[in-house]
């Protein structure tokens, strides 16, 4: 007996685009203000299912080591062991494993649970997503775009360096905030490229 569950799906592949896309960190310093960051070593690959967009994915990689926080003395501290020691844990990855309330209307908001992995650490983490539209650049590529933010415990990464300060409390916050402005790029299947 023949079963129609099957159902063919159109899907597209994106690939970010780093001259587009920020990634962005902030954590609290001495508890009272917020210090920023970003990695301009990103790469990834976005499949969409035109048809299922909840069936979409999502695979990103960043350089840990191109982390910039605008102090060269701090960044190197940050790539050290105290923090993503970067000798031994280069990359930091992102995974989907499934999207919830996917669509295609610019300023829809959805989420994307996937697998976070610092400093060869690896714990659950949701994307919130903003979809941001879809258009033609002036080289004749579709490109679309996302904002998207989660919150994590870095001490459940490992990175758990810290300092006490004199008068209470600890010099750097654990809730890391991380904001990324992605654009990605369709690549045309072999042999549709004119």
């Amino acid at each position: 007996m023949t079963t129609m569950t099957q159902q063919s799906t159109r899907t597209t592949t994106w690939s970010l685009d780093p001259a587009h896309t920020q990634v962005e960190l902030s954590v609290r310093h001495m508890m009272i203000t917020r210090v920023k960051g970003r990695f301009p070593g990103v790469q990834g690959t976005i499949v969409v299912d035109e048809e299922n967009p909840d069936r979409s994915s999502v695979e990103v990689e960043i350089d840990a080591a191109s982390i910039d926080t605008r102090n060269e003395e701090r960044d190197q501290h940050l790539r050290s062991s105290d923090f993503l020691d970067v000798e031994n844990h280069p990359m930091i990855t992102f995974r989907s494993r499934r999207a919830e309330g996917a669509s295609f209307e610019p300023g829809d908001r959805f989420q994307v649970h996937g697998d976070l992995t610092i400093r060869g650490v690896t714990r659950p983490a949701t994307l919130e997503v903003e979809y941001g539209g879809r258009g033609t650049d002036p080289w004749g590529g579709t490109r679309v775009g996302f904002s998207a933010r989660t919150e994590i415990d870095r001490m459940e990464f490992g990175v758990d360096w810290n300092q006490p300060l004199d008068k209470g409390g600890i010099l750097v916050g654990h809730e890391l905030r991380i904001e990324i402005e992605a654009e990605a790029v369709r690549q045309e299947p072999e042999g549709d490229a004119v």
